[in-house]
């Protein structure tokens, strides 16, 4: 008799800042006089400053000439107008439950995840991914611990976080955007290769970075003597900060 197998893998995030910031800060003189005074003032061709009464509050910047970033592998310059020197963390849920719908120990199935990270002011992060394998209280499918490819016909689950040709079109690489810096790491930064390891760091970004959006691939494999049910799997995201 078939036996009909289903899975689907839900996710959480989680963010871990740890850091420990020093700043010094230097004043210099306000312009005024008796009649006069400017709050914050500038030499240079841009600004950006807060204008506000009881009704209305609004931010003003004026001619700034250059926008954007310029680095290198020592130094990285922001130009443009001024934003706030303290660090943040964001990350965002695109996509959060991947759903297999029926495995057959004939066909790879596959699905995908997806979730968004910038940080600001801070050294960069890393992303961890923290979970078990499908499992239907009795079973768990094979994880892939070492990086490879599909194989028909034997239990495996793994994961990559770029765009995949084989066994089927799924994925996407790191979509950086203007400012982003994230990256996969090694071991899920391979089309077609997929690896699953709880705790493995998946991604990172090595200095300050705007948006990056990653889309995890998910893969599974089973044998024709897999026990049939419902399979679910559990991943929870950590994004910790690096200061």
């Amino acid at each position: 008799m078939p036996r009909k197998i289903m899975g689907w893998v839900g996710f959480a995030l989680t963010i871990v800042c740890c850091c420990i910031l020093k700043f010094a800060y230097t004043y210099a003189e306000t312009p005024k006089s008796s009649s006069y005074q400017f709050s914050e003032s500038y030499i240079d061709s841009g600004s950006m400053t807060d204008s506000s009464s009881n009704s209305y509050k609004t931010t003003n910047a004026t001619g700034d000439l250059v926008v954007g970033n310029t680095s290198s592998s020592g130094y990285q310059i922001e130009t443009g107008s001024q934003t706030t020197n303290d660090p943040s963390l964001s990350f965002s849920l695109d996509s959060a439950g991947g759903v297999f719908g029926s495995f057959t120990p004939t066909e790879p199935t596959v699905t995908t995840a997806s979730f968004s990270v910038s940080n600001y002011t801070s050294f960069g992060y890393i992303v961890q991914i923290i979970g078990t394998p499908p499992t239907n209280n009795t079973h768990t499918i094979a994880a892939m611990t070492d990086a490879g490819s599909s194989q028909i016909g034997i239990e495996q689950f793994g994961i990559n976080l770029v765009a995949n040709t084989s066994p089927k079109t799924v994925g996407a690489d790191p979509d950086n955007g203007q400012f982003g810096f994230g990256v996969a790491t090694d071991n899920y930064k391979v089309a077609n290769q997929f690896r699953y390891v709880s705790g493995d760091t998946i991604a990172q970004a090595p200095k300050s970075s705007g948006v990056t959006i990653y889309t995890i691939s998910y893969l599974v494999n089973v044998s024709s003597v897999t026990p049939g049910g419902q399979y679910v799997s559990e991943q929870t995201i950590i994004i910790t900060g690096t200061y």
